[in-house]
């Protein structure tokens, strides 16, 4: 069986251009559900009924997953068990009869502008290293982009002049995002000291760490993780909490969703929709504080 998920993480990669990441959790998920089917003794996926889709289900809610990651299983394995079919692997789809558990729907954690603004001129921009982290803040708040499009950005993919850069999104789809003055200052200050973090090399990434190399995910989350140390926020903060702050603070300032929603690279406006309860519950206590007849 093992050999199939192959298969079928290679289909999404190559033939549905799914990001690394998805295939990567993507095969967690299916990993986890082939233990699963193991200790079961089922050795077949022709073999998976709805029944035991159920029981699979109702494992992973004994281990204490949450009602949002179960859903992302019930995601994965929708996915796999349509190409098991579309590859005559099994004649009937038991994911046809399964709904998702419901979800409470978190809103979504943003930067209020104070500490926003304790967090943007943290980095000491007198070194290298600062003035490239100063950039990652200011163009991670300034385009909204998540953290894996930020790290895919290359030199080719900046137009200065019209102060916008292409972004390759999920799903290998590609979008335009702008980016105002102060970021552009940011950007010219980084790249007036990138060839000396290149060094030797000749990468054509945007971002390069202190050995001159292409920068990841991850040492973008160390990064920020510094960063917030040292500004002495008392407050979690994550890189993908400055997209959030993004889209809020764009709907606090008036600009209409569809707007977001395209500058986010969201597929539907439903996903961005979420913003709007984030600046309705700002609206609202707003409100309260400065209405007199509220305080009442």
């Amino acid at each position: 069986m093992s050999d199939i998920i192959e298969q079928f993480l290679k289909y999404i990669k190559e033939q549905k251009k799914y990001s690394d990441n998805t295939v990567i959790s993507y095969q967690n998920d299916l990993e986890t559900f082939l233990l699963f089917l193991r200790e079961n003794n089922i050795s077949k996926f022709s073999k998976c009924t709805y029944e035991l889709i159920r029981k699979y289900l109702l494992f992973l809610h004994n281990q204490g997953y949450q009602n949002k990651t179960i859903c992302r299983y019930i995601s994965t394995l929708r996915s796999f068990f349509k190409y098991l079919k579309s590859k005559k692997i099994i004649d009937d789809n038991p994911m046809l009869l399964v709904t998702n558990p419901k979800v409470e729907k978190k809103l979504p954690k943003f930067l209020y502008y104070q500490d926003l603004e304790i967090l943007l001129e943290s980095p000491d921009v007198s070194t290298i290293l600062g003035k490239r982290d100063s950039f990652i803040l200011e163009l991670l708040y300034s385009t909204g982009i998540r953290v894996s499009e930020l790290v895919s950005i290359k030199m080719q993919d900046i137009k200065k002049g019209e102060q916008k850069i292409y972004i390759t999104g999920k799903g290998n789809k590609e979008r335009i995002v702008l980016y105002g003055n102060i970021c552009k200052k940011k950007l010219e200050d980084y790249l007036n000291v990138r060839t000396q973090l290149l060094k030797s090399f000749s990468y054509d990434y945007l971002l390069l760490d202190s050995k001159g190399h292409p920068l990841t995910p991850q040492g973008i989350r160390y990064i920020i993780n510094k960063i917030i140390e040292k500004a002495g926020l008392h407050i979690h903060v994550h890189p993908h909490m400055l997209r959030h702050t993004f889209a809020t603070h764009l709907l606090n300032e008036g600009a209409d969703l569809k707007t977001v929603q395209d500058l986010l690279g969201h597929e539907n406006l439903e996903t961005t929709g979420i913003y709007t309860h984030v600046s309705n519950e700002q609206l609202r206590k707003s409100y309260l504080n400065a209405h007199p007849r509220a305080k009442k």
